[in-house]
């Protein structure tokens, strides 16, 4: 008796490091900064300040066809351009339309269509209103829209859980494939949420970075100094297939998809459980899943946004399952993408066990590491044989996403139950 494994095959991406997958891995392996500043302008009239933010590299829309871009809200082109990187990655896979599956996670979809378009209709009137608008911002039209692209009719799916969204939608496409409902899933998360509005309520919240020597320093996980997260966009998308299915076409396979675990606090709506409950089990289910130990797992891709609590719950939650382990976050140069954060996450996880490296963390050398988050920060790059990597996400709602990605080269596909 043999469990399906779930291999990945192609990766695309676009986000405040890069235009595609390359470029972003490039950038954050070389220490840059994808924060700018200046992005929203002050407005006098609401109070609000110029903030630093992670705007994608390169307009989403220049990349897709005028006509296209039009019918579209940012974060539906975001996700657009990512899967059309990694489904040409895969080879364009041939497969059954009734078992390919998109599953595209998001937090909250087409924000600033809902924004621009209620801004019309206070200003011009409802005849001026897009007749478009419902599908530009409904949050399902990203992975809808991949769905018609690729003729993907095993089912279009939407995961909808803050920051664990593209994580989720990840893990989803693997329950798919091992529930033998798809054999290729196109799966990962997208976000365009860079708006006065959602400024606002995270700046009452206390939530956003108030770091202000430079933008490249603003975002600042694990360091002494942080005071909260940097507010960035973009998309990724993996293409996952069954090892069967990968290997009957002679697929390059990036990584395996060893594990994924899901668990919820089920304590509070923003504020994670005082006792790590919910991670510790997201990150231990994984561990079950893929049937390794603790010290099977070379490096830790963190969550770790930068917020005074956030960070050192992760830590806690991290160190009682591995101990004082090595990790990196990836949010320190890349920001924090919320619905695609997860799916970009793993995306760098798969590109560490396939390069053998793990991504520089930066902003850890100005003020020091915070004292309670007594781990194995990755202060600059280290080039080592990486055969594993989890990969975490959580999200407002207590929501708990750990994946662990494996090298391709020693992890077995075809393992007994």
């Amino acid at each position: 008796m043999h469990r399906t494994e779930v291999v990945i095959t192609g990766l695309g991406a676009i986000t405040p490091l890069g235009r595609d997958v390359e470029s972003t891995w490039s950038a954050l392996l070389a220490g840059e900064s994808g924060i700018r500043g200046g992005v929203l302008p002050s407005h006098q009239d609401t109070g609000l300040p110029d903030i630093v933010a992670g705007t994608m590299a390169i307009d989403p829309a220049e990349l897709l066809l005028p006509v296209q871009a039009r019918r579209l809200d940012r974060s539906q082109q975001a996700a657009l351009v990512a899967a059309a990187e990694a489904w040409a990655d895969a080879g364009t896979p041939r497969v059954d339309a009734d078992r390919l599956a998109s599953v595209i996670g998001t937090g909250i979809g087409g924000v600033r269509t809902l924004l621009k378009e209620h801004d019309v209709l206070e200003t011009a009137g409802k005849r001026r209103v897009s007749p478009r608008t419902v599908p530009m911002l409904m949050p399902n039209a990203a992975a809808a829209l991949i769905s018609i692209e690729y003729g993907a009719r095993a089912g279009a799916y939407t995961p909808v859980s803050a920051c664990s969204s593209g994580a989720e939608a990840i893990a989803l496409g693997a329950r798919l494939i091992r529930a033998g409902e798809a054999e290729v899933v196109i799966a990962g998360g997208t976000e365009a949420a860079i708006t006065p509005i959602t400024v606002a309520g995270f700046v009452q919240a206390q939530a956003l970075s108030r770091y202000s020597v430079e933008p490249a320093s603003a975002s600042r996980p694990f360091a002494a100094d942080r005071t909260g997260f940097v507010l960035s966009e973009g998309a990724a998308v993996v293409v996952l297939e069954s090892a069967e299915h990968a290997t009957a076409r002679g697929a390059h396979v990036h990584a395996v998809l060893a594990g994924v675990g899901i668990a919820a606090d089920a304590h509070h709506i923003t504020a994670p459980a005082a006792d790590g409950s919910g991670q510790i089990s997201a990150m231990r289910k994984a561990l079950a899943q893929a049937r390794l130990a603790p010290e099977n797992i070379s490096h830790i891709n963190a969550h770790a946004t930068g917020t005074p609590v956030g960070d050192v719950a992760e830590a806690h939650a991290i160190r009682e399952v591995f101990g004082r382990a090595t990790v990196t976050a990836p949010k320190a140069a890349l920001g924090h993408l919320f619905g695609a954060a997860g799916a970009i996450e793993a995306l760098m996880a798969v590109l560490s066990v396939k390069h053998g490296v793990i991504p520089p963390t930066r902003n850890l050398t100005t003020a020091g590491v915070d004292p309670d988050i007594d781990l194995d920060l990755v202060a600059d790059r280290r080039d080592a044989p990486q055969e594993a990597v989890l990969s975490n996400s959580f999200g407002f709602g207590g929501q708990n996403v750990s994946l662990i990605i494996a090298s391709a080269r020693n992890h077995a596909l075809h393992r007994p139950c």
